[in-house]
Formats: C-alpha cells, structure tokens, sequence
C-alpha cells in the first residue's frame, strides 16, 4: 500500500514539474510598464535563398515573426544584412555579391522599406599594414555609426591562407577582421587596418558601445579542440577606444559551433539578448546577461514546442542582424508588407 502511493505521490509531482510554467527571460516589461524599446527588426537571409534579403519583427525581442509572406523585401541586395542608423536618422544596409567580389555595397533608407543606392567601395587589400599576404576575399561586411567620433567603422574579415584536402580549416583559422572609418559613407580614410593584434582567427565582428566601453562580438575561427576549447563561439572582447587596442576575448557565450551573433537590448533596457545561428541554418541559441561582461545564460527556445519555447523565430531563417525600431517604424513594416504569425505546436 505504501510503495503504491509513493509511486502515486512521484507521478502527481512529476506531471506538475512537466506542466510548470518557468520564469521569462530578463528584460522583459512588467504589466502597466512602458517598453524603452519598443520593436525590433530582424534583416536576414534563409536557408534556401542564402544571401538575400528578409525581414522578420519582434515586439519583445524574443518572438519574431516573418514579412512579405517569407519573400524578399529588396531584390537589389546581396549579402550578410547588416543595418546602422546614421547620425542623418537614415538607415545604411552593407553587403556584397560573395567573398570573391572586390566590392563593398552600401545602401540607404528613410523608412527601411525603400532602399536606394548609396556607395561601393573597393579596398585594397594589397596595402593592409603587418599583413601583406592577404588574399581578395571579403567576408561579411558590418557597420558601426560612433557617435563619439562622428564615424562610421566598417567591418569584414580577410583570410591569407588557402585551404588544403589535408587541412580545409587552415582557410578558416587565418581569418583576420579588417576596418576602414568613414564620415559620410562615401569615402573611406586610408588603406584598411587590422583590428585585433591577436594571431588567431575571427570572423563575424561587430562594434558596440556601452558605457564608456567598446564591445567587439565576434566568433572565434579556431577550430575547437581539448587545448582550444573556445573554438567556433561566439566571445567578446573590449577596448576604451573604438579601434583599440582590444583585450583578449572573454570565455565563450555560445556553444560550439555557432556564428553571426546579433545584440539587442531587453524591451525594458536592463538586459542583453544575444542571438547566433548553430550551423547550417540548424537553429538559432539565445543568450542574456544584464550587462556585456557577462555572466551569460542560455534561454530555451527554437523547438517549436511553445510549452517549452522562451523566443522562437521562423523556421529555415539564416544570419544577419537585429536592430530597434520604434513602433511607427514597426507598424509602418507591417502594414507595407504583412505579418505571418505562426502556429505553434
């Protein structure tokens, strides 16, 4: 009779742990409260249409939904989209037609509906200081609008190294992130730089400012192995000034293997959401922290389980970048080009 109700009591606790709702993620606004921010914009691409152009919304930064009924929004662009506001309050998109083009391509929006042709730019990658051996490859373009200096920082990776049938990752591994600084976007100051003095890989960087600090989120291009386990995550390193000098990159924020990492800010402005993709267009992880020095945690999601889902986002979406937009911004977006809210399981 007693093992019969322990068995009893064991299951009754069972199903309530299997039905118990957990906390949100932090940043999240309390009921009567008012968002600090109050929409985001996801520019990115997807799994079967690489390289073009999508948008998905979010009004709490962690449900996202797809425009356009899953089609492009700008037929024009190719790339890894990267969006920057300027200090005109236009809107700047970066890419370019694949690693092998010469070409840096830069557009600009009102509205980020109509996009215009802005500039093309074509470093040289021949005069980089301390890396002579640069090959012409151009790796996923970002901006970067610093106000402090009334700049724009342009960001890619260039590899000097090809890979062999023996070690394809020694391509990968030789990866290093170049910047060029611009006022206005149509002209450029000098010959590309290094960013890093490190001699290891990156690839995927980003600039923000926080405070009186400069965050470079970045993946680390190393391959991971048991003497170098923060391969293939994503980190971030930091500075006092925009072009450095940067300090080593914290530990990891992601798991193995996940690149293009994209910040945003919780819609009540006390945390950090931190997304990036598990590759090849697997899933897409989540991290929070309530400031960018961390410590960083995983939420769950992208199941497609909503008992089990804290975000989600469609299926088969692949990198890009996240920004805020206020809600005219935001309502503008889906009255143009519609809003397809998913059924969940």
């Amino acid at each position: 009779m007693l093992n019969n109700r322990l068995k009893a009591a064991v299951m009754a606790l069972a199903g309530t742990a299997a039905m118990a709702q957990q906390p949100d993620p932090a940043g999240q606004v309390k009921d009567g409260d008012k968002a600090v921010n109050q929409a985001y914009l996801f520019a990115h691409m997807t799994h079967q249409d690489y390289g073009r152009l999508y948008y998905s919304v979010s009004t709490d930064g962690l449900h996202w939904y797809p425009l356009n009924n899953k089609k492009r929004v700008f037929e024009d662009y190719k790339g890894h989209p990267d969006i920057v506001k300027g200090p005109d309050n236009k809107y700047y998109i970066v890419g370019n037609d694949s690693d092998a083009s010469p070409d840096i391509n830069i557009w600009v929006s009102e509205d980020l509906i109509t996009w215009k042709k802005h500039s093309t730019y074509t470093p040289d990658l021949s005069k980089i200081p301390d890396y002579a051996d640069a090959m012409q490859r151009i790796g996923a373009p970002k901006l970067y609008y610093d106000a402090p200096s009334g700049k724009f920082i342009m960001t890619w990776h260039t590899p000097h190294k090809d890979g062999t049938k023996e070690d394809p990752e020694r391509y990968w591994a030789s990866q290093r992130t170049l910047y060029v600084l611009s006022k206005d976007l149509k002209t450029f100051e000098g010959v590309p730089q290094k960013l890093f003095e490190w001699s290891f890989g990156t690839i995927d960087v980003s600039i923000r400012k926080v405070g009186d600090s400069y965050y470079a989120i970045l993946k680390d291009e190393s391959y991971p192995t048991l003497y170098w386990t923060t391969g293939k995550t994503i980190r971030i390193a930091k500075s006092a000034s925009l072009t450095g000098p940067y300090s080593l990159p914290q530990e990891s924020i992601s798991p193995n293997f996940r690149e293009a990492p994209t910040l945003i800010p919780s819609p009540n402005g006390k945390a950090w959401y931190m997304y990036y993709e598990q590759y090849p267009g697997v899933s897409y992880g989540l991290s929070i922290a309530d400031n960018l020095n961390g410590p960083w945690y995983q939420a769950s999601g992208y199941t497609f389980f909503s008992d089990w889902d804290k975000y989600s986002l469609p299926q088969h979406v692949r990198h890009g970048c996240m920004i805020t937009i206020s809600q005219k911004e935001y309502d503008a977006l889906v009255k143009k080009f519609g809003i397809e809210k998913e059924e969940k399981k």
